[in-house]
């Protein structure tokens, strides 16, 4: 039972990850129906920029987490409005296409600007040590990551449920056109989706790079994958489908490599996605809509 519990508060932590990236990837669906498969990049992005205000700019860990994440929410849009904006009215294939060119851009231009080689954050960014409990083992860098991602994900619901924006975005995600009318500025909103989505991602980034205390430029695209599945697990488009999806994915993994084999634990992933696929496309949470012709 304690070896059980370990690995549950070990997918927590494994879990928060998941699930802040998760949710960049389903407010996105959620508002223009873009599988945005450069986010796992935007992530790596938060996890390097985290890494230069932490060991060049000899910031403290909490203002290189706000820094992370104004700067990815920046670069969002700029992607948003250089990449996904021309191709609002084209083929959902040809935005697919976009959206894995930028993930390449990206990744390789970090490479050409911060090299190849493994980074690794400096000791003690975050207050190391642990505490104890009925033989349970929990480091102060787990309750660090489960804590900022309960906060931002509080601040995110309250956003989407209880502000202007939120209206706004709900709006958009119901319906764009009739949004339109009623005086919403949709591509606005739209910018501001993707800004809070790279946010988050950018925090993401910067949590397991203190975590696991390494980074690389291709560190995105596993991570990456694996927060699309979690969506897609809790239902992508649905806020707390993505929520419910990240924690899912992280427990189930951890217990994997606990009770089995680590080298299993990317399988099992996939072949989640393969099986919700086919039993609830929609997901948990998520209902299935019949589209009129």
């Amino acid at each position: 039972m304690v070896q059980f519990l370990q690995q549950i508060i070990n997918g927590l932590s494994l879990g928060s990850i998941y699930a802040l990236v998760a949710l960049g990837y389903t407010m996105v669906y959620g508002i223009i129906k873009l599988i945005n498969f450069a986010h796992g990049d935007i992530y790596m992005l938060g996890a390097y920029i985290g890494f230069i205000c932490i060991r060049y700019l000899h910031m403290s860990f909490i203002p290189a987490l706000v820094v992370s994440m104004i700067l990815c929410a920046i670069i969002g849009v700029v992607i948003e409005k250089i990449a996904y904006r021309p191709l609002r009215n084209a083929t959902r294939i040809a935005a697919l296409i976009t959206a894995i060119g930028v993930s390449f851009f990206l990744q390789y231009s970090t490479m050409q600007v911060m090299g190849s080689a493994i980074q690794t954050y400096p000791e003690n960014t975050i207050i190391d040590g642990a505490i104890m409990f009925m033989g349970l083992r929990v480091t102060y860098q787990q309750i660090y990551i489960f804590v900022i991602t309960i906060l931002l994900m509080c601040v995110l619901q309250y956003v989407v449920r209880k502000t202007k924006v939120g209206r706004a975005m709900r709006a958009v995600s119901a319906d764009s056109d009739a949004a339109r009318l009623m005086g919403i500025n949709v591509d606005n909103t739209i910018s501001i989706t993707f800004a809070i989505g790279s946010a988050l991602a950018g925090a993401a980034g910067i949590l397991v790079g203190v975590y696991y205390n390494s980074i690389t430029p291709l560190m995105g695209s596993v991570p990456g994958l694996k927060a699309f599945i979690a969506a897609v697990f809790g239902g992508i488009g649905i806020i707390p489908g993505a929520m419910l999806g990240g924690f899912s994915i992280g427990i189930i993994e951890t217990l994997v490599s606990g009770y089995g084999s680590s080298l299993y634990k990317d399988a099992v992933v996939y072949a989640i996605l393969i099986v919700i696929l086919l039993v609830k496309p929609a997901g948990l949470l998520g209902k299935n809509r019949k589209e009129k012709v």
